[in-house]
């Protein structure tokens, strides 16, 4: 099955972009979407103007409207005097992040458990073979690509492009939160658990498919380190014998 990587299914903002100047704009930001989920752009990490402009030959100016756009999806800070930065999510922001996953999600899979098809069920065992081959492969971009457009392909089964971009924006900042809190969820893990929710849905047992789907974002977020430990002053500080 042809898939999209789950930026690609992003809406460009088109106000107030100047004529011929959108596809590019939006180009820009589905590139730094992509290198968001693909973990290649790292929280914190500076966005120079000048070197994106060069890279994709154009202007400051619409490079700075793909940056306002990204900022609006919370993907980028922009700094007065500073620049543009990649979003560092608070342990709050990523708690929350995680509570709307698990109630759109499991929503989602119960509703699509009631109308699956046997060839969507083939579709989605075809996305799994290919998780498990990147994974097996040690295809760290690749596989952490499949594992999110999992996802988005599950919202596009029901037919509804709001949701499946709204799952790709919520995707995006969790690849972010993974990235800041250090995730120890494997992508092994994920996959079987992957294979467990289609495994539901080809029962078309809704109830079962949202349980899984919830335990698997839970599971992910358990796994990050939301919790950091206050240090003790006397003892970081204490000079060393």
């Amino acid at each position: 099955m042809a898939r999209k990587p789950a930026a690609a299914l992003r809406l460009v903002d088109t106000a107030r972009t100047p004529a011929g100047a959108t596809s590019v704009t939006g180009q820009i930001v589905d590139s730094v979407t992509s290198a968001i989920v693909e973990r290649r752009l790292m929280p914190g990490t500076k966005l120079v103007e000048q070197q994106i402009a060069d890279v994709f030959s154009v202007s400051r100016t619409v490079v700075r409207q793909a940056l306002n756009q990204l900022s609006r999806d919370r993907l980028v800070t922009l700094e007065p005097a500073r620049g543009a930065f990649v979003a560092m999510p608070s342990i709050d922001e990523a708690r929350q992040v995680f509570e709307v996953r698990r109630l759109v999600e499991g929503g989602m899979v119960r509703q699509l458990a009631q109308s699956i098809g046997d060839e969507q069920i083939a579709q989605l065992r075809a996305h799994l073979r290919d998780e498990r081959q990147a994974v097996g492969r040690a295809d760290v971009s690749g596989r952490t690509r499949l594992l999110a457009d999992f996802h988005v392909v599950l919202a596009r089964l029901l037919g509804n492009e709001v949701l499946a971009q709204l799952i790709c924006d919520l995707l995006s900042r969790s690849q972010l939160i993974a990235l800041m809190y250090q995730s120890g969820h494997s992508a092994e893990h994920s996959q079987s658990e992957h294979v467990q929710i289609v495994d539901a849905l080809a029962r078309r047992d809704g109830r079962t498919a949202a349980r899984l789907m919830e335990q698997h974002i839970t599971s992910v977020e358990r796994n990050l380190r939301l919790d950091p430990r206050t240090p003790d002053l006397a003892s970081v500080l204490k000079p060393r014998g």
